[in-house]
């Protein structure tokens, strides 16, 4: 009997595990509420799919270069200049199968197996992952009140002590995932400084822009060029099917990047290339649905507390509420299987974001529309009595 590489042997992804039982769930027959996932409820632009039609009646779909289609790079590149004053060089950008294939390509790019890379605790569970099994030791660094819930010069500096290990790179996401952090420009420069004064890589996870309710949204690019910045239309654009996203690169990452795409994914869709064109044009109604995301913010504000569930930590971006659950349990992911059997909401256990207190915590996701996620936190105040 053959065997599996250790690379295989990482944890699941417990929000997907969540996602494919609740959708069990739903198939039998049961009004589940997904609270699991971090999908938006509201559809896909209408500009996106008109262009999606159009391309579909009128053309064969095939593969693009690597690193994406023209005309995709020109408006992304339109987009950082109105959005944030910024003239990037389309050359600069790559289109990519979603953020997912982004975060491979810049690990690839940037790291060799047994480098050190720095995320946040809690934090997005595949970084810890992906990273694990290309060969990369995680370097998981706590962020708490005492740090803003963000990456500090000074946390870097007492996990390296801790660890034993330099840092190769770092990875920091603003509005973060599952807490909802936004760091703020001054402390977004303090941290790529930092990194730039030690010729670590600092790569900026930037997919929640378009998402923050409190606080300065501040693109990395604005404060450097040596940033490996990464996003995707799946969150504010609400494409998350489409699987497409894109990277902004140091000029001499580019051709790395190009080589490494190449033989992994060949291009991304082309179909999807055109959709997100399209997409980059729907503010108005984009910001509509961004306003119905601040209403769930501002209702769970106030209702979870009321039901037992203290907040973790500032919900001032994405859509995620980050709770304590120690009122009720010790197991959350126990206490989360239980109550997607008894009431049909589903939500993911903090160990999924954080293996060492995760227990303690979960992830209430609030990209549903305003009448399920009400709904779904009356069925809970109710078990919860």
């Amino acid at each position: 009997m053959f065997s599996l590489s250790k690379r295989s042997d990482v944890e699941p992804f417990h929000a997907m595990d969540v996602l494919a039982e609740a959708t069990r769930r739903r198939q039998a027959g049961h009004a589940v509420i997904s609270m699991a996932v971090g999908q938006p409820s509201h559809p896909t632009p209408q500009a996106a799919l008109v262009a999606a039609r159009t391309a579909l009646d009128h053309g064969r779909i095939g593969y693009t270069d690597a690193l994406g289609t023209l005309a995709l790079k020109q408006a992304l590149a339109g987009h950082y200049r109105t959005r944030h004053g910024l003239e990037i060089d389309p050359a600069r950008i790559a289109i990519t199968t979603g953020s997912s294939a982004g975060f491979n390509l810049a690990f690839l790019t940037l790291f060799d197996p047994g480098d050190s890379v720095a995320i946040a605790r809690p934090g997005y569970p595949a970084y810890r992952n992906i990273l694990a099994a290309l060969g990369l030791d995680v370097v998981e660094v706590p962020v708490t009140a005492e740090t803003h819930f963000t990456l500090t010069p000074e946390s870097l500096e007492a996990a390296q002590v801790a660890s034993g290990k330099r840092l190769k790179g770092v990875l920091l996401a603003s509005p973060a995932n599952p807490t909802g952090t936004v760091t703020g420009r001054a402390a977004l420069k303090t941290l790529a400084d930092y990194c730039a004064d030690r010729s670590i890589a600092f790569i900026s996870d930037e997919i929640y822009h378009g998402l923050t309710f409190v606080g300065e949204e501040t693109s990395a690019l604005e404060l450097t060029d040596e940033a490996i910045v990464i996003n995707s239309f799946s969150k504010y654009y609400c494409m998350t099917g489409w699987r497409i996203g894109w990277m902004v690169l140091p000029e001499r990452l580019v051709r790395p990047v190009e080589r490494v795409a190449q033989s992994l994914y060949i291009s991304a869709p082309e179909l999807s290339q055109i959709a997100a064109t399209a997409a980059l044009e729907a503010g108005v109604e984009l910001d509509t649905y961004r306003e119905s995301y601040r209403r769930n913010r501002d209702f769970l504000t106030q209702r979870l507390p009321e039901i037992g569930f203290s907040i973790a930590s500032p919900m001032d971006g994405a859509f995620y509420a980050y709770v304590d659950v120690t009122r009720f349990t010790n197991d959350s992911m126990a206490f989360a299987r239980k109550m997607l059997a008894d009431i049909n909401v589903a939500a993911t256990p903090g160990l999924d974001f954080d293996p060492i207190e995760g227990h303690r915590a979960m992830r209430l996701s609030y990209a549903g529309s305003n009448a399920e996620i009400e709904e779904a936190v009356e069925r809970m105040a109710a078990w919860l009595k």
